[in-house]
């Protein structure tokens, strides 16, 4: 049996079941910027979301797949407990840690974010 997307959405379970929102942002980099990115998302960025206290659980991942060999692409994902709450947590801290990013590396790093919910059964 064949089911749409659209009909999948408008028949998912109540909100109460769902156990998690993940906020991910995929970013890409020059291989050289690899480094500074990994240390500056680990030592200064994840310790400053974490102490607001809206998002937790963090994981940085290296994507394997779907870059030439002078880039590099990783994946930032946190778990939030509402779109609510991210949408705060962006307005009060993401948008001003998107642009020190964006200073920082002079926009050689660009990243799109993807708010994910786990599926329960």
């Amino acid at each position: 049996m064949h089911i749409s997307f659209f009909s999948y959405l408008c028949t998912r379970k109540s909100e109460e079941q769902v156990k998690m929102i993940v906020y991910n942002t995929t970013y890409t980099m020059p291989e050289g910027d690899a480094r500074d990115f990994v240390i500056w998302a680990m030592q200064s960025m994840v310790p400053r979301v974490l102490e607001q206290g809206l998002l937790s659980q963090p994981r940085l991942l290296r994507i394997l797949s779907h870059h030439d060999q002078e880039t590099e692409c990783m994946s930032l994902q946190f778990a939030v407990e509402s779109t609510a709450q991210l949408h705060r947590w962006y307005t009060q801290q993401g948008a001003a840690l998107l642009e020190e990013l964006t200073k920082m590396f002079d926009g050689r790093i660009v990243g799109f974010s993807t708010i994910m919910e786990e599926i329960n059964g």
